[in-house]
């Protein structure tokens, strides 16, 4: 949505509260009054070159981010927020639980990083046992989850795939809890590794699950299916990565009366 079309939609919110609100009317129809739609805005993504180029100037602690945000197509938040009981080594899936929309869905784990999955297990697993041994009150959880759940806080399965460097001491209570990776640490580390790899394309943390779906639909899969995977309430949000994979027209196109 441009500036103008933005302000536009504004002014007319506003006089719709002040007329249901403040007057208690109905603002009623105004012939010749269109509302400003909002722009379909075509995504950046990466080249695989660039994605491995990127992959390559990352400081280590955030490859498997990064990977994983490309490898599954998550959300930043989604990607922070994973707990160790959202993974199925075994199975090769990954389960998304709370997206966008307070949706759940699956999704397949890439072969090519479960060496380094089953070594960030190991690494939660020997510091939640360091924890422990400090008095650790736990990882914070939702607060309906902290009352049914009395012991989950402090249960292995319930710890974050990526923690946060340091316990965080509560105010309140003097508890030592520990919190997931930053989203701003993830941000800053995607921008200073895209500018090391000197990609010159807008990159962000966002851009790793722009370019999962469109190197799915270069590799042929359906769209139904990226929508799925991407957790798309609509296919027409999915339909917006067509415009980023090149056409696959072998001639021109004609009248079928000529073929």
């Amino acid at each position: 949505m441009t500036p103008g079309g933005r302000h536009q939609n504004q002014a007319f919110n506003a006089l719709l509260f002040f007329y249901r609100k403040v007057l208690g009317k109905e603002f009623g129809q105004v012939d010749g009054v269109v509302r400003a739609k909002r722009r379909r805005y075509i995504p950046v993504v990466l080249s695989r070159a660039e994605v491995d180029a990127l992959l390559a100037a990352l400081e280590p602690q955030f490859r498997l981010p990064v990977l994983l945000m490309y490898g599954c197509g998550l959300r930043l938040f989604e990607c922070i927020g994973l707990r160790l009981h959202n993974f199925n080594l075994d199975e090769g899936l990954l389960t998304i639980h709370d997206g966008k929309g307070q949706k759940d869905r699956t999704v397949p784990l890439p072969e090519r990083a479960m060496a380094e999955m089953r070594a960030q297990m190991a690494r939660v697993e020997e510091l939640h046992k360091r924890d422990l041994g400090r008095g650790y009150a736990g990882v914070f959880l939702p607060t309906q989850l902290e009352v049914k759940y009395r012991n989950a806080a402090r249960d292995l399965r319930w710890q974050w795939f990526f923690p946060a460097a340091k316990l965080t001491k509560v105010a309140a209570t003097g508890e030592l809890r520990r919190y997931h990776l930053h989203d701003s640490q993830v941000q800053a580390a995607v921008k200073k590794a895209a500018d090391a790899a000197k990609i010159l394309k807008r990159v962000s943390p966002h851009t790793l699950r722009h370019t999962f779906a469109s190197h799915l639909l270069v590799a042929g899969y359906d769209l139904p299916t990226i929508q799925k995977l991407l957790g798309h309430g609509d296919i027409k949000t999915t339909m917006i990565y067509v415009q980023t994979v090149p056409s696959r027209t072998v001639k021109e196109a004609r009248s079928p009366l000529d073929l």
